[in-house]
């Protein structure tokens, strides 16, 4: 296949500040493409259409890449059900009806895994997409994000718009956010497992430890949204006998494996050298009971993650010590 950017294109990073944005830049720029546009969170609302608008003339970006949005875990998401759904809803939905009026020449969407039913049927297919009832703990979020796919597929449907949308499984790696009230489970954990190390006490966890999730490394994503970016174009896909329909103006992408919680933090103990006791507050959510996503379509496309669970978690906690650890 052909590439479908190239090295000269404005390439506008949305979010690019952000854990997942950082990576996709970083990869660009290894990767020899200089010519990356960024503006930060004070310079420009993403939230305001009309800023966001006057942003494009001026700066007129060939690509767009969606790495910005408001994210956190199972806490954050049932305090702010209304920012979750209104502030993505307004970023992601300013930002791609904006490039379709500028006639971008491709965008890439990020969506989440946390789209499809609670009790989809695993691993995760894409068709499972509204097939059944949301997590409620992250309903709003995901409502905003299945918002977005819908948009990109209505563009490309009725307009040919050149979108792609990939729906990441859970994530982590350098740049995450380490609050404990509004991080995702892996950085959460590091941090309340160092701070117990530095203090000899126990960890509390959520939960029970039982259900089984799937995690990529952050920078194992940045080099799936390049590889979409320079060699899918889904109409190559939708006229084939095994890849055709509506699904497939969006991809999942994953490690392919998966860990129970209860797993994850004793690996997260090892890793940050903690030898006390692991408590589990049963009376909090568990969350998804399992959420492993089938990507064995991006993978017959010709990408995998590389970077396994172990190492990640070294590397990552390894960041967190040398950027993130505020004498704790």
């Amino acid at each position: 296949m052909n590439k479908l950017i190239n090295k000269k294109d404005r390439i506008f990073i949305a979010g690019h500040s952000g854990m997942v944005g950082s990576a996709v830049y970083s990869l660009m720029k290894a990767n020899k493409y200089e010519n990356i546009l960024k503006v930060s969170r004070k310079e420009l609302d993403l939230r305001v259409f009309y800023d966001v608008e006057k942003w494009f003339k001026l700066n007129k970006p060939d690509v767009v890449i969606i790495t910005a949005a408001k994210v956190g875990g199972i806490l954050a998401n049932s305090k702010y059900p209304t920012e979750f759904l209104l502030d993505n809803i307004k970023i992601q939905n300013n930002l791609i009806e904006i490039a379709f009026n500028f006639k971008v020449k491709k965008l890439l969407f990020l969506g989440s895994s946390c789209i499809y039913p609670k009790f989809a049927k695993q691993p995760i297919k894409e068709e499972s997409l509204l097939s059944g009832f949301l997590e409620p703990t992250n309903e709003y979020y995901a409502l905003a994000k299945i918002t977005g796919i819908k948009l990109c597929t209505a563009l490309r449907k009725q307009y040919g718009f050149n979108s792609i949308s990939l729906m990441p499984t859970n994530l982590y790696g350098p740049g995450d956010n380490y609050s404990l009230e509004n991080s995702h489970v892996i950085p959460a954990l590091i941090k309340k497992f160092h701070i117990a190390k530095l203090s000899n006490k126990s960890v509390k966890c959520w939960g029970t430890g039982k259900p089984l999730r799937e995690f990529l490394h952050v920078n194992d994503l940045a080099k799936a949204c390049l590889f979409c970016l320079e060699n899918s174009d889904l109409n190559i896909y939708e006229n084939s006998s095994e890849l055709k329909g509506e699904q497939f103006y969006f991809l999942n992408v994953g490690s392919g494996e998966e860990v129970t919680i209860k797993e994850l933090a004793e690996k997260i103990a090892l890793v940050v050298g903690f030898k006390g006791e692991i408590l589990w507050d049963k009376s909090k959510p568990d969350g998804t009971p399992r959420k492993l996503l089938d990507i064995s379509r991006i993978k017959r496309m010709g990408w995998e993650s590389k970077i396994d669970l172990n190492s990640g978690l070294i590397a990552t906690y390894n960041d967190f010590k040398k950027n993130f650890n505020l004498n704790l």
